[in-house]
């Protein structure tokens, strides 16, 4: 009997010369550590925001409930106490002075309770002072600290993020002038420090010295607060770029048209 040949060898694949790259194996230790920073990423929010409401929420039940009579909350005859209650409660109390408000009847009592006010020599000037406030902050129609700029600060070269506030008061103007200084068109401008937007620095700036930004304050408000490592989205970017990589990979690997069968 003649020998039988031997069995073909086929070469494995070089994953160099293919065009692909090599394989690297990841340890266990390394996936145990991308593992429990994922959960981090994953959980860091979620443990912070619900720690967040619930502190929310405790603080006005505090606030709101022992203003209630026992005998009207569920926690009365409940074994247990049900949070978020006070909260409800606040709500719509709120919204029902809002409703008062708009009326004659009600109108009429808020502004006899001004003027009692007004007369208190303490209590007036603080009561003015955040009713102002309240009023410009969430006006509908009011425009301050909702505008994003950027101004050079602080020195020059150096470019800060700030909220556009109201225009200089006439009085503020006209002091300017007095001492010499260019006070046409001054604008205020609240200067945030980060991490911490709550404080900062607010000055007097001419608006052309002001470079006004087309982003929400949301996205700058979270520029401020991460050091700059969340930069603003741009919805429209962001789509233009997915169906721009759309129409590449439809180019790339997209069927081939099917011709029509033609009769013999």
């Amino acid at each position: 009997m003649a020998p039988s040949p031997p069995p073909i060898q086929v070469p494995e694949p070089d994953a160099s010369a293919s065009g692909g790259a090599p394989k690297t194996r990841v340890s266990a230790r390394g996936r145990l550590r991308t593992y429990f920073l994922t959960g981090i990423i994953v959980a860091g929010p979620l443990a912070i925001t619900a720690y967040i409401t619930w502190w929310f929420i405790a603080l006005i039940d505090s606030f709101v409930k022992p203003l209630v009579p026992a005998s009207y909350l569920p926690d009365h005859y409940l074994p247990f106490s049900i949070p978020g209650l006070g909260l409800v409660i606040a709500f719509l109390a709120v919204t029902l002075l809002g409703f008062l408000t708009a009326n004659l009847v009600g109108r009429s009592v808020i502004e006899f309770g001004e003027v009692l006010l007004a007369r208190t020599p303490v209590i007036s000037g603080l009561y003015k002072g955040l009713r102002q406030i309240f009023e410009t902050l969430f006006s509908a129609n009011g425009t301050s600290f909702r505008t994003v700029g950027l101004v050079e600060f602080p020195v020059k070269g150096t470019w800060s993020v700030v909220f556009l506030s109201a225009p200089a008061a006439p009085d503020i103007e006209g002091a300017l002038r007095a001492r010499g200084a260019a006070a046409a068109d001054l604008v205020g401008v609240f200067l945030p420090c980060a991490p911490n937007p709550t404080t900062g620095f607010f000055f007097y700036l001419p608006r052309a010295e002001v470079v006004e930004l087309h982003i929400s304050v949301d996205d700058a408000a979270k520029l401020v607060m991460s050091a700059g490592v969340i930069q603003p989205e741009d919805p429209q970017g962001r789509l233009n770029a997915m169906a721009a990589s759309l129409r590449a990979a439809q180019q790339a690997g997209g069927p081939a048209p099917q011709r029509e069968p033609q009769d013999a």
